[in-house]
């Protein structure tokens, strides 16, 4: 099955890879390139597009807004993110969202990036009347181990609301995580039962899912 988003390849058969990555790719490993919202001194434009062109499987990620570490999201975080958005619009490449405490405004700057493919809403946690704007755009919402916690109950609800042709399942490893991290199939066990279906039935629906993102990256 597909591991949507991490940074480190752990446990799954398919990894959804953003920068900053750690280790090898398998050939069925998808690759994102692009600037996290807490490294925003790392953002080259010319070296983006110059990874870009070289290379026609790469999307762009992990990218977005954040107010996890300040208060107010400052002018360069949105310059970045704007930048990122028109970069990957000009290359027609998919894009892997950031959006912790600001989903509504990644949602808003990413409805103007109309040539942007797909987009996948990693670790959305927002209520539900942002699905709408985000099945418009081709979005798709990995689902992440906080599905494991027993007093995420509002978390589980909105879940159990996303359309299941828009799901997916992520870890979020890193390389100093990996070890404590649920895998991916952990996850989809979890969401299963929170769902209420089988959960060979919700693997197979998104490793569909998961191919038809993967296709908009080729």
């Amino acid at each position: 099955m597909t591991d949507a988003h991490c940074h480190v390849a752990h446990g799954a058969s398919r990894h959804f890879l953003c920068d900053p990555c750690d280790g090898p790719a398998a050939s069925c490993d998808v690759r994102f390139a692009g600037t996290h919202p807490w490294h925003l001194d790392g953002f080259d434009a010319v070296a983006l597009r110059k990874l870009l062109a070289a290379d026609l499987h790469l999307g762009v990620g992990e990218i977005g807004l954040d107010r996890l570490r300040v208060r107010e999201i400052s002018p360069r975080m949105r310059e970045v993110f704007e930048a990122q958005l028109a970069i990957a619009a000009e290359f027609r490449r998919p894009v892997v969202l950031h959006g912790a405490k600001c989903w509504g405004e990644v949602v808003k700057a990413s409805r103007q990036a109309s040539d942007v493919p797909a987009f996948l809403f990693h670790g959305f946690s927002r209520s539900e009347g942002l699905l709408p704007d985000i099945i418009a755009i081709n979005g798709y919402i990995s689902v992440g181990p906080a599905i494991l916690n027993d007093h995420a109950v509002n978390y589980r609800e909105l879940v159990r609301k996303i359309p299941p042709d828009r799901l997916l399942v992520e870890s979020d490893s890193t390389a100093a995580t990996a070890d404590a991290t649920p895998s991916a199939e952990a996850v989809a066990a979890k969401l299963a039962a929170v769902r209420g279906v089988a959960t060979d039935a919700l693997v197979a629906q998104m490793e569909a899912n998961a191919d038809a993102f993967a296709a908009a990256v080729r």
